[in-house]
């Protein structure tokens, strides 16, 4: 991967970090800070953020294992659409027949006689 690329990669990555990280803040705030009267946060307030930060941690931890799982099989799929979309790569072989017992060549006595 080239210098460019690289860095415009980490930059994605960075953004995408900042915005789930910026819409957790937002969550919890709203759903934890009552009151704004006061220059510190409460004891209750405190818990209550400590708990809503780690349960969004945690569900974006299972998020990103059952993405990071998903992935080879969409990247599977992708190709084969792909693969059929641009036509068939070769023609269907003759059919054969299937495998059964040995006949004898001609001429050659039959087992058992």
């Amino acid at each position: 991967m080239d210098p460019a690329a690289e860095h415009r990669q980490q930059l994605r990555s960075l953004r995408d970090f900042l915005l789930v990280y910026n819409r957790m803040t937002e969550l919890c705030f709203r759903h934890c800070v009552c009151n704004l009267n006061y220059r510190l946060l409460t004891g209750r307030e405190e818990s209550c953020l400590d708990s809503c930060a780690a349960r969004l941690v945690r569900a974006n931890h299972r998020l990103m294992g059952a993405y990071v799982g998903l992935v080879p099989a969409l990247l599977q799929r992708r190709a084969a659409e792909h693969a059929a979309a641009a036509g068939p790569a070769a023609p269907p072989a003759a059919a054969e027949p299937a495998p059964g017992p040995a006949e004898p060549a001609e001429g050659a006595p039959a087992a058992g006689t």
